[in-house]
């Protein structure tokens, strides 16, 4: 059997024309079976559209076949093609998108640590259109800690003392597709350590239990599964043996959250692009289009533009990394999702607030978004559990580094100046340096201790370094809207960086006011101030490009 040792997701990709065809037919999707009609039909009914998620998995469309590698049966595709469709897909709605990520959620185990008979079996089955897959993992106590799992799975030994399979016996909850899986990779505590099995529908003592009744995507099915006394015969166990499912989850959660931060972008941007931009070229208001109004445009919509364009630049940064590079990024997939979940679920509620009193109104379709997105912000892990990541992790490679990590950062940011290219280098590069002052100063005064203070860290963390990935994007292109919109990002950055660090600095009270000053004054923050010259004249052309305003 192949060892699943050292493994990790495929890499590799499809070409930009192939890409563009498997969008294209997404976009036909949206004209025939995923009509606007029968997404608010299935959003107002609760219904899960089995027979149209099945269609889109048939011969004649095969939409899972991009994420499934080529030796299977699939197309091949990487990171950032899955990354487009799927932002694509939660666009037209994020119940749907949330029903095909489940397919590509519950594949993954068997993807990272199958055997290659296992690959062959289930991806086949999988890129043939016959199977709904459920990732059967999280726990009503034990939610994202898989370390806390109370599933069980017992060996089952013949007379021969030989083992031959697992007998599973717990529960699980708020599983997508659960309801509808035709099998699940189910996550359960064996002798020797969490592991992942194979369980099909229809096995005795396996219940997919009716679906939850929900606030959003309720075109998605949510259900609770248990297993009483299901017996799994060994070659379901995933992988060469048991024991290696806490290390074949995170070998994914870079990728998996990454592909949420997509379907987040994909909503936010249906609520501003093609509902709330739309709607402020009609609404006549006081003489003329909102679309004219700037206090209007520069509240409402620009400044959530500018965090989703901040949202792809990084999204697809790690996206190319995860394609060629043999490394997980689970850090990175947090603050992709973190950051992108966050900006997508402001900027529904501003695309609704855009709309007036239609915004609350369900054929207009952006209530539906705003319930829809918010899940982003839990599934998958919290928001909060995205906080504790990206700061305990970037604050050990901080102190590893002895803070070459960010100050790295920061020299190729002032480098990026030397193009003339006015993207707001300075400003981050400002940023990085004062976030890692702000993390030793944390470390040595055993801040850390404190949840809230760890959380502002990752908030810092998360902007920082998308505001990296965008200012670069910016210089790449060269483009007047892009460094404007680049600009704005960095003052948003500067904002959030000057206050987490004044909130941490002289949040707890156990810094003495003279230390606390020293600080403050050494971390340079008035130097982020220059970030607002000239933030609203960014922010008219941003909006001038946005409503098509002659500037």
């Amino acid at each position: 059997m192949m060892s699943d040792t050292g493994a990790h997701r495929p890499q590799g990709g499809l070409d930009e024309e192939t890409r563009q065809m498997v969008v294209d037919t997404v976009r036909q999707l949206a004209k025939r079976l995923l009509t606007k009609k029968a997404v608010l039909e299935w959003d107002r009914e609760e219904i899960f559209p089995e027979a149209a998620v099945r269609e889109m998995l048939s011969p004649e469309i095969g939409l899972q076949l991009l994420f499934i590698p080529e030796e299977y049966g699939g197309m091949g595709g990487g990171a950032m093609d899955c990354c487009v469709v799927t932002r694509e897909m939660c666009k037209i709605c994020l119940g749907v998108g949330t029903a095909f990520f489940a397919i590509q959620l519950g594949s993954d185990p068997i993807m990272v640590g199958g055997t290659e008979a296992q690959k062959e079996k289930w991806l086949g089955a999988v890129a043939e259109g016959n199977s709904l897959v459920a990732y059967a993992v999280t726990e009503a106590e034990a939610g994202s800690n898989l370390a806390s799992l109370k599933t069980k799975a017992e060996p089952v030994l013949d007379d021969s003392g030989t083992l031959t399979g697992y007998r599973i016996n717990g529960s699980k909850q708020f599983i997508s597709t659960g309801g509808y899986a035709d099998f699940v990779t189910v996550l359960a505590q064996a002798p020797e350590g969490p592991t992942f099995f194979v369980v099909e529908k229809g096995t005795e003592g396996f219940e997919q239990h009716k679906g939850e009744e929900k606030h959003g995507i309720r075109a998605s099915n949510t259900s609770p599964l248990t297993f009483s006394d299901v017996f799994v015969p060994l070659e379901n166990m995933i992988g060469d043996a048991p024991g290696k499912g806490l290390k074949q989850s995170n070998q994914v959660f870079g990728y998996t959250r990454l592909m949420v931060a997509a379907m987040a972008l994909g909503a936010g941007e249906a609520a501003l692009n093609e509902i709330a931009v739309p709607y402020a070229h009609e609404r006549v208001q006081f003489g003329g289009p909102l679309a004219e109004k700037k206090g209007y445009t520069n509240k409402l919509i620009v400044p959530h533009w500018v965090n989703l364009k901040a949202a792809a630049a990084y999204i697809e940064a790690t996206a190319r990394r995860l394609d060629s590079e043999n490394e997980d990024l689970q850090v990175e997939g947090s603050i992709a999702k973190l950051f992108t979940s966050e900006a997508a679920n402001r900027a529904a509620d501003d695309a609704m607030q855009a709309l007036g009193g239609y915004g609350y109104i369900t054929e207009f379709g952006v209530e539906k978004i705003k319930r829809d997105v918010k899940i982003t912000c839990i599934y998958e892990g919290t928001s909060e559990i995205q906080q504790s990541i990206i700061s305990t992790f970037r604050w050990k490679k901080t102190r590893k580094t002895k803070g070459a990590y960010y100050e790295e950062m920061a020299r190729n940011l002032d480098a990026l100046t030397e193009t003339g290219l006015q993207a707001g280098c300075r400003t981050v590069a400002a940023c990085a340096r004062a976030l890692n002052r702000v993390i030793n100063f944390a470390h040595e005064n055993r801040l850390t201790r404190h949840q809230q203070v760890m959380f502002a860290l990752a908030d810092m963390m998360a902007h920082v370094e998308v505001a990296d990935s965008m200012t670069r994007q910016a210089v790449n292109e060269a483009d007047k809207t892009a460094l404007a919109t680049a600009r704005v990002f960095a003052n948003t950055c500067a904002r959030l960086v000057s206050e987490k660090a004044r909130t941490i600095v002289l949040g707890t009270g156990a810094i003495e006011a003279g230390v606390a000053d020293d600080i403050l004054t050494t971390l340079e923050l008035q130097v982020l101030e220059g970030s607002y010259r000239g933030l609203i004249d960014d922010m008219d052309h941003i909006a001038d490009r946005i409503f098509g305003r002659a500037s």
